[in-house]
């Protein structure tokens, strides 16, 4: 196997919560420690709230303006608030190659203040990628009209957009969940979405996929969509390659997308007919056209599992959903290539296929 050198000495990464959202999703990457090689960055006008994070370093900003007292869900004075304080985060991402803006859209130190470090991270040379959260309905029109404005706002800020709709997540998970998991929740997505392409970069693979590969793909690719996708036992490449390109949580799937990163993890097990299988069922959904670069990777500490992650940019205006697969179709592939039939005992939940892994012990 080939060993990626340190990547650290090459690509650095930053990530950036912002705002009480963007903080405690932060929290909640440091505590689960799946995400490794960047270093995590608090920036809050809470103070109080600041203080309780536990990422390496915290940034309080617009001390002047709020007094330490929070934006009180205004964007104007988180906007304000970043623009007093740019030169006290500028310091802290300089040499950075990378930076991950995530808070929850419709705050006010995110909504405000994200596009503005987001502008001035792009314009230092730093490949600026914006993972954010829109509302839960129940949070209210007032929030989401917030919401929306302030996405609209940042687009043309990073070079890469990723919103992940909070209100998916109650198509996915029981209905008596309690208010504060469904946070929790929306906390843990925000960091499958750094994750997930953080992990491209800093995980050594037998065919690596490194940051020059990331940058060729993200610079100025404007909406994006990132997916995740595991599963193990029978069909297990062709599920989580599925599973990836068509989370119920994404608004939209890779359907004509023209640029295509996407990278298979798996243990000593995995064979390269499913990597390839895999790569069929993303390949299929991009543009002809589309500019693919692919990577695998050996994870030793895994057991009869693959992890697929794409990311996808250059989308038409339209695009159409791309249907979750269908324990049919799993079915059919293994049948054309003269396999027996799963016996009805050994199959898969088939209700399982539209929930995402991280999301399954809840049901």
């Amino acid at each position: 196997m080939l060993i990626k050198p340190d990547v650290n000495r090459f690509a650095k990464i930053k990530v950036l919560g912002i705002g009480g959202g963007g903080t405690n999703a932060l929290n909640s990457m440091i505590a689960q420690a799946q995400i490794q090689g960047v270093d995590f960055v608090a920036v809050n006008t809470d103070q109080q709230h600041l203080l309780a994070s536990v990422a390496q370093t915290k940034v309080q900003i617009g001390d002047g303006i709020t007094k330490g007292l929070g934006a009180g869900a205004d964007p104007e004075i988180g906007r304000r608030a970043a623009e007093e304080s740019l030169e006290r985060i500028k310091e802290v991402i300089t040499g950075a190659d990378m930076a991950f803006l995530t808070y929850g859209a419709g705050g006010g130190t995110g909504t405000g203040g994200g596009p503005i470090i987001a502008d001035m991270a792009r314009k230092m040379g730093i490949l600026t990628v914006a993972v954010i959260t829109k509302p839960f309905a129940f949070e209210g029109t007032r929030r989401m009209i917030i919401a929306d404005e302030g996405i609209e706002t940042l687009r043309d800020k990073v070079d890469t957009l990723i919103v992940i709709p909070n209100q998916k997540l109650l198509e996915v998970v029981e209905k008596d969940v309690p208010l504060l998991e469904a946070f929790k929740l929306a906390d843990s997505i925000l960091g499958q979405g750094v994750q997930g392409i953080s992990d491209i970069i800093v995980m050594p693979g037998l065919i690596n996929v490194d940051f020059a590969d990331v940058k060729t793909i993200m610079t100025n690719a404007g909406t994006t969509l990132m997916g995740v996708g595991t599963s193990s036992g029978e069909n297990r490449a062709t599920i989580a390659a599925r599973q990836a390109i068509a989370s119920p949580l994404l608004d939209s799937s890779i359907d004509g997308a023209r640029g295509v990163l996407f990278n298979i993890t798996g243990g000593q097990d995995m064979t390269m007919n499913e990597v390839d299988e895999a790569a069929k069922v993303i390949t299929s959904q991009a543009d002809p056209d589309a500019q693919i670069i692919f990577g695998a990777a050996i994870d030793e500490k895994v057991i009869d599992q693959i992890k697929v992650t794409v990311v996808a940019t250059g989308f038409d205006e339209t695009r159409r959903k791309f249907a979750p697969l269908t324990l049919e179709d799993a079915e059919t592939k293994v049948l054309a290539e003269g396999e027996e039939p799963q016996d009805k005992d050994d199959q898969i939940d088939e209700s399982q296929f539209d929930i995402p892994t991280f999301l399954r012990q809840i049901r």
